[in-house]
């Protein structure tokens, strides 16, 4: 497959890593040679409950046997979109209580930055440096990464750039302002925490200027960090919340939530102010349900800071710098991109799946499903330990 693969479909990057897969169960890929791959990519943390979860693939196939697709998102009541929209508003603190459903991530970021501007009537919006929010126009303006953005330019006006844990940036939020949009940890950027009570002041600034918060959570979100939000670590609620990623244990999927009132001014003045045809799918709307159902309705929250705890008592070699990141959300820091990869790919052939971040080329990305077992992280790191031996020794022979 892999030269009909190199030649018909579209790549991100010149060199994929290509594995054939024949399926997936649990917390394991297996490729079409039959071999097996425990996973801690988790489809970039997409992969909330494993692959397959029992929960997931039953709430699809229900949902398959009632109907599909039957109009555009708005206008007829589904019950699993309706279901989903009201269980996620009970677990949310006021006045996150309105969700619009749309297909991904980066879609929903382009909904909020929409909204706040509706909301504010002002333009200005305000992203920190090193942000990954998607790849759409209006999430890639809000990229904080010049060299990855200036390719597709022009992008949307009036949007600039302040440095993430700066106080002293937080002068920039003025009465001009419409939103500032943050991670409520940096993704791309390696894993980067919050510090000093950061957001607090971020949303008290937003507050005195009338602008709003938006936390970027599609990542965080869906008890990675071991709370079902990232922000509720933090000790502020955002006035737009957006979501994605683990939200649809494994189904592509994204949203936006804020208080009612804000989000009824998408609907009038003008109508449709955001529209999508597929968001709010039944199917997708089962599959996340079933995921928030069975996140929130069991003990994987809480076990997530035990299996971080885990995870950074096994992870101790002389190849790692620090271990960055919060839950089932971490980052083993190493002292170049070069041994990073090199210990991505050694792990890879030796049945363990790990992967890059985008803007840290240092850091080995860890982020297993949440399902995952204490055997199987233990397993995994046993991997991690043998492949940092190996790559030591050849660091140390050619020194």
């Amino acid at each position: 497959m892999k030269d009909d693969f190199l030649k018909y479909q579209a790549q991100t990057t010149p060199h994929p890593l290509g594995m054939e897969v024949s399926h997936a169960e649990g917390s394991y890929i297996y490729d079409t040679s039959g071999k097996a791959h425990l996973d801690f990519i988790a489809g970039v943390s997409a992969c909330s409950l494993g692959h397959r979860h029992p929960a997931v693939v039953s709430a699809v196939k229900e949902q398959l046997d009632k109907y599909l697709h039957v109009m555009v998102y708005g206008e007829y009541i589904q019950e699993p979109a309706l279901q989903f929209t009201k269980l996620l508003s009970e677990k949310l603190p006021d006045p996150l209580e309105t969700t619009y459903l749309v297909n991904s991530g980066a879609e929903a970021i382009d909904g909020a930055i929409k909204l706040a501007r509706r909301a504010t009537g002002r333009s200005e919006i305000l992203y920190a440096e090193n942000a990954y929010h998607g790849n759409t126009y209006g999430a890639l303006s809000v990229m904080g990464h010049e060299e990855r953005k200036t390719p597709f330019g022009p992008l949307l006006p009036d949007c600039h750039a302040i440095r993430f844990n700066s106080e002293k940036d937080l002068d920039r939020i003025t009465n001009k302002t419409a939103a500032v949009i943050l991670e409520t940890i940096q993704g791309g950027a390696g894993f980067i925490l919050p510090e000093s009570n950061y957001l607090e002041k971020v949303k008290s600034h937003c507050e005195a200027v009338g602008a709003l918060l938006i936390m970027d959570e599609i990542q965080p979100g869906f008890g990675r960090t071991g709370t079902l939000f990232g922000f509720q670590h933090f000790d502020v609620v955002p006035d737009i919340l957006v979501m994605g990623k683990g939200m649809g244990g494994g189904m592509p999927v994204g949203a936006f939530t804020s208080s009612r009132e804000r989000m009824l001014l998408l609907s009038d003045n003008p109508k449709l102010g955001h529209i999508t045809t597929f968001g709010g799918n039944p199917v997708i709307a089962a599959a996340a349900l079933a995921t928030l159902k069975e996140i929130t309705e069991g003990d994987l929250i809480p076990q997530t800071l035990q299996k971080e705890k885990l995870f950074r008592e096994l992870l101790q070699h002389e190849l790692i710098g620090e271990i960055r990141g919060k839950g089932l959300m971490l980052a083993i820091m190493t002292e170049s991109a070069l041994i990073a990869t090199e210990i991505i790919l050694e792990c890879q052939g030796r049945g363990l799946l790990l992967f890059w971040l985008l803007f840290e080329p240092r850091a080995i990305r860890i982020t297993p499903p949440l399902t995952i077992s204490e055997e199987e992280i233990r397993k995994g790191c046993a991997i991690i330990a043998e492949v940092m031996d190996f790559v030591a020794q050849k660091k140390n022979k050619h020194n």
